[in-house]
């Protein structure tokens, strides 16, 4: 199950869970691996940023990565954004060892110019061999903008990069310009989309193979992908706008992954709600506003019969 250009669907950003003690919770992994399969994974990606994977120690990350992909069945992405190559391509190397399909790299904060960008992902490429790689463009959280022109010399130079996970904000116009030039003869690879499904129909309507990112409710990004690729746009705008309140509500910066765990811990796909330290937890008057936006949600899933 290599990754490659033809990757589409969805590929749910994966929570790590811990114990209220801090400690990994391998049952819980297994148990929300199954969870996503079940609500509609196409793939799955770990040790993501909001997988807490900077808050593991190298060898949690490795059973991370052995867990998820022993059980998964479907291909699994693992970020191994470094402040190095060498540290980059062991995770790389070890995660391939255990069963990836391919890794998912970031540009690091300290690259400032185009050159120095398209620079990097060519080290990128190098270090890390035949193994296929996601650039991430997410520069809310890098610092890093790659404008589409980088984009493309990197694809023109760099065969194992194989897709795009598309986090610009606002970027609707760079999927539109990848694929027109795309259209135009250059190589055309995936181009999945992040922001918790923010804007997940007008980047599918703008060419996008579909989501790589999390939410509480990961059947939503399955049904509307699902719904949009059979055709019916306007079904498809009517279940996302059901869970529209959510979205928003979890895209919270800071506190969005403490959100996403308390829901996902309502469900029983996890254990317990933890984030491990340092780590934002959930107010009183934070879990009624959950709750009021679940409960609307439910009724306007109802309305719709989904």
């Amino acid at each position: 199950m290599t990754l490659d250009e033809t990757a589409r669907g969805v590929f749910t950003i994966a929570v790590t869970p811990f114990a209220p003690d801090g400690a990994l919770d391998l049952a819980s992994l297994d148990r929300v691996t199954e969870f996503y399969l079940e609500k509609g994974a196409t793939g799955l990606t770990v040790l993501g940023m909001m997988g807490e994977a900077g808050k593991l120690s190298a060898e949690e990350a490795v059973t991370v990565v052995s867990r998820v992909t022993g059980r998964a069945g479907v291909p699994v992405v693992v970020g191994v954004s470094a402040a190095g190559l060498a540290p980059m391509a062991a995770l790389a190397n070890r995660a391939m060892e255990a069963g990836a399909a391919g890794v998912m790299v970031a540009p690091p904060h300290t690259l400032k110019t185009d050159g120095q960008v398209v620079g990097y992902f060519h080290d990128v490429a190098e270090a890390l061999g035949d193994i296929p790689f996601v650039l991430q463009d997410f520069p809310l959280a890098t610092g890093v903008a790659i404008p589409v022109e980088a984009i493309l010399r990197i694809v023109a130079d760099c065969p194992t990069c194989v897709m795009l996970k598309h986090e610009d904000w606002p970027g609707l116009s760079k999927i539109s310009a990848l694929r027109a030039a795309s259209d135009g003869g250059a190589r055309r690879i995936s181009i999945l989309c992040g922001m918790g499904g923010l804007y997940l129909l007008e980047e599918m309507l703008r060419g996008a193979d579909g989501a790589m990112t999390g939410f509480s409710y990961p059947e939503m990004m399955a049904e509307v992908v699902g719904i949009f690729e059979a055709g019916d746009v306007e079904r498809a705008r009517d279940v996302f706008d059901a869970y529209l309140p959510l979205v928003r509500y979890e895209a919270q910066p800071g506190v969005g992954l403490a959100i996403r765990k308390h829901v996902l811990a309502r469900r029983g796909a996890i254990a317990a709600p933890a984030l491990r330290r340092p780590g934002a937890a959930l107010d009183a008057a934070s879990v009624a506003e959950v709750e009021a936006l679940i409960a609307r949600q439910e009724r306007r899933l109802a309305e719709l019969g989904s």
